[in-house]
């Protein structure tokens, strides 16, 4: 037997067996089970709800200035300053004091001295020393010294607010006690 009489044999047999699986009476029952089921099933479909109805904003505000606009805080900020009758300015002229160069968060109350009647804060800013007394100027915010105790140095700041106008603030340095 030569090899393409067997292969053609193997084929045969097998186009054979499966010629007597496809049976009409198999084909028959899953085509009428399948009508059975498409008959009872019933489609039901959801009734679909009424869109809502749309109803359009109208921006009434065109002829206003744009919040967005940087230029508007420069004109808020102008006409503040033009209708500003706070005559509290400091003097700028001034000669400046030593202690002014520090920030006031770098200044270290470190003790006090009593000469005469007159009440002296040692003050500290680096490895430098400072001899302070009731109206000295401190800090860089035209900070002024108003009162001095063993405890404390109590400051008045004067700072621009976010209008431009100057406002006062209080600040105070308190003893720094050294560990040994």
């Amino acid at each position: 037997m030569t090899r393409s009489r067997l292969q053609a044999m193997i084929i045969l047999s097998l186009v054979v067996g499966l010629q007597g699986c496809s049976g009409d009476d198999a084909n028959q029952e899953v085509q009428q089970w399948m009508n059975d089921i498409k008959r009872e099933t019933k489609v039901s479909i959801p009734k679909l709800s009424e869109p809502k109805k749309f109803i359009p904003f109208i921006y009434g505000a065109q002829g206003v200035v744009d919040p967005y606009n940087p230029n508007k805080l420069t004109i808020a900020l102008a006409k503040a300053q033009a209708n500003s009758n706070s005559g509290f300015k400091p003097d700028l002229e001034r000669r400046r004091e030593p202690l002014e160069s520090y920030p006031l968060d770098t200044l270290i109350m470190v003790g006090t001295l009593q000469k005469a009647s007159l009440s002296y804060a040692i003050l500290k800013s680096d490895k430098t020393i400072f001899q302070a007394k009731v109206g000295n100027y401190v800090g860089q915010n035209l900070g002024m010294i108003t009162k001095i105790t063993e405890t404390e140095v109590d400051i008045k700041e004067i700072v621009q607010d976010a209008a431009g106008d100057w406002v006062e603030r209080k600040a105070k340095l308190e003893l720094q006690e050294t560990k040994k």
